[in-house]
This record gives C-alpha cells, sequence and structure tokens, in this order.
C-alpha cells in the first residue's frame, strides 16, 4: 500500500513538534507535507504585505526549526513534500517586492528545504497569462524563476514541483498555470535534460482539477513518471475548499463531486510509488480541538482505502 501523509498545518505545532508528529505517526500517517507557506501567507502577499521571517539569517532559521528536523527523526516521520510561500510573483507590486520574493523567500525556502531533509518543494507558477496576452509568456516567467532555484535544487537533490492550479476571472473560475499535461510533460523534460537531473517535476492537486474540470485519469497517465507529489482534498466543484474526499456529491443519488476512481485508475496506470499526501488543514479548523485527532484517523482511514482500490 502507498504511504499516506497530511499537511502539517494545524496538525503539527512546528515549534513544539514531537508530541504531534508522536500522534501522527500512531495514526499511521509515515509523512507530513510542511507548511512552509503558513510562515508568509498569501492573502498578505496578494496584498503586497510581508513580515520579517525570512529577513532572519540561515542559522536564525536552521535554529528555528531544528526542533521539527529533530521531531521528525525521533518520531519516524519524513518530511516528504513542502510548499514555498505563493505566489512568487505579484504583478500588482514592485519590482523591490517581487525581487524580495525570488532572492530572499525562495533562496531562504529552498535552503530551509535542503536543512529539513526534504526532497519534493512545490511551487506555483506565475498567474501571468492575462496581463502578459498569452499562457506562453506566462510560462517564460515561470521558467526563469524555476531556472534561477534549479542550480541550489540540483546541488542538493531537490525536486521543484509546479502543481495546477486555478485563476479567479471575476465570478468564474478558469483554468490557472499548468493545468496542460502535455505542455508540462515537455516543459520538464526539456528543463531536466539541461540539468542533468530531475530538478523539475509536478504536483497533482485534486481539488483544482476538480474546480476546472480536468480529466484525472487522462491528466496522471500522461505525466507518468514525472509525478512526484499530490495535494489530496475535494470539494463542491466551485470553490477551492480543501475538505476530506467523498465529502461532497453532484446530486441526490450521492455520486462523489471529485472523480476518485479516476484518480486511482490513473495512479495505478503510471506505478505511482510515492505518498498519498492530503491537503486538508481546512478540515481541521472546522473541527473543535477535542476531535482533530479523530478528524485525522478518518484522513488516514480515507488514505487507506484509496491506497487499497
Amino acid at each position: 500500500m502507498l504511504r499516506i501523509g497530511v499537511q502539517s498545518s494545524i496538525a503539527v505545532n512546528h515549534e513544539e513538534p514531537l508530541e504531534d508528529l508522536k500522534r501522527l505517526k500512531e495514526i499511521g500517517f509515515s509523512s507530513i507535507d510542511f507548511s512552509l507557506h503558513s510562515y508568509l501567507t498569501n492573502k498578505d502577499l496578494y496584498k503586497t504585505k510581508k513580515n520579517p521571517f525570512f529577513d532572519k539569517s540561515e542559522e536564525e532559521l536552521y535554529e528555528y526549526f531544528a526542533p521539527l528536523r529533530n521531531g521528525c527523526e525521533e518520531s519516524g516521520i519524513e518530511i516528504f513534500q513542502m510548499h514555498m510561500p505563493y505566489p512568487n510573483y505579484v504583478p500588482t507590486a514592485s519590482g523591490e517586492f517581487n525581487d524580495y520574493l525570488r532572492e530572499v523567500m525562495a533562496v531562504k525556502s529552498m535552503k530551509i528545504c535542503s536543512y529539513l531533509g526534504c526532497r519534493y518543494i512545490v511551487i506555483h507558477g506565475f498567474k501571468l497569462s492575462r496581463f502578459l496576452g498569452s499562457e506562453e509568456l506566462e510560462w517564460q516567467e515561470t521558467q526563469k524563476f524555476i531556472e534561477f532555484l534549479a542550480p541550489f535544487a540540483a546541488e542538493h537533490g531537490i525536486t521543484i514541483c509546479i502543481e495546477n492550479i486555478y485563476e479567479s476571472a471575476g465570478a468564474h473560475i478558469i483554468e490557472g498555470p499548468c493545468c496542460n499535461a502535455a505542455k508540462a510533460v515537455k516543459r520538464i523534460d526539456e528543463i531536466n535534460a539541461k540539468y542533468g537531473t530531475e530538478v523539475l517535476g509536478f504536483c497533482f492537486d485534486t481539488g483544482h482539477a476538480n474546480l476546472v474540470g480536468i480529466n484525472f485519469r487522462e491528466f496522471i497517465e500522461t505525466l507518468g513518471s514525472r509525478l512526484k507529489v499530490l495535494h489530496i482534498h475535494d470539494n463542491d466543484g466551485m470553490a477551492d475548499l480543501h475538505q476530506v474526499p467523498f465529502t461532497f456529491t453532484r446530486s441526490r443519488e450521492n455520486k462523489p463531486s471529485t472523480d476518485w476512481d479516476g484518480f486511482v485508475k490513473g495512479l495505478k496506470a503510471i506505478g505511482y510509488d510515492g505518498v498519498l499526501s492530503f491537503e486538508t488543514s481546512p478540515v481541521l479548523k472546522s473541527f473543535p480541538e477535542e476531535l482533530r485527532g479523530d478528524a485525522l484517523r478518518v484522513i488516514y482511514r480515507i488514505g487507506c482505502y484509496l491506497g487499497n482500490l
């Protein structure tokens, strides 16, 4: 059976993590998706606000995250993947602000990733197609960002993972960056060939895919071995809710709103051997603190179910 992981946000106290990590291990989880993006949130970044967290020196950051690294080693929980703060570029912000995101936040995120012994770091492609006029020009800017980080990734054995994301256009949800699997395959292969190693891979996000109507099985099979990590969560097809799989249905006949069957068949078809990682921290917010352990057990059991289909 595939290994099962969960987002660290809410589930783990990053400053005093050991007891929470031991609880995850006891439940059955083998890994966490480290929520680095909780230290510089997208809500603030879209408002061009930043805090001083990433102004810490490298040594200060390593000292801050030492309890998490040590807690993972002691508990037997692996940091399999992590999420860089996003967006990595804000088109309405100043050049100084965007330089900070690239040269300070992104660089230190990669160094934290290496310090924690994490192999995969997920980024969001730049949402620029409406500003630049085409998806191709949008990708060129994302590629510059990836190649800025690629030498460090190659040296330290890190794979940067792009993910399929959506875009909001008025009251509509439309495809955002990296929603074309064939283009993603071509771009990943070209960059990896250039650096002679897997500096770039893909993170398939089930919630985002559901919002824009992606065919799960076809998309995953097209990605093949380039699929390295997963963001598993559910929604109603209208909003990015990050809820537990099988939560939503499309009709009174209770057919799930998300194609979990196609998801599993796609993973099986490509021989995916990574982690079934749940990006479901909002679920834990909705439960009383006394029930969070039970909610985590439900998430783990759903992972077992998907892994055994």
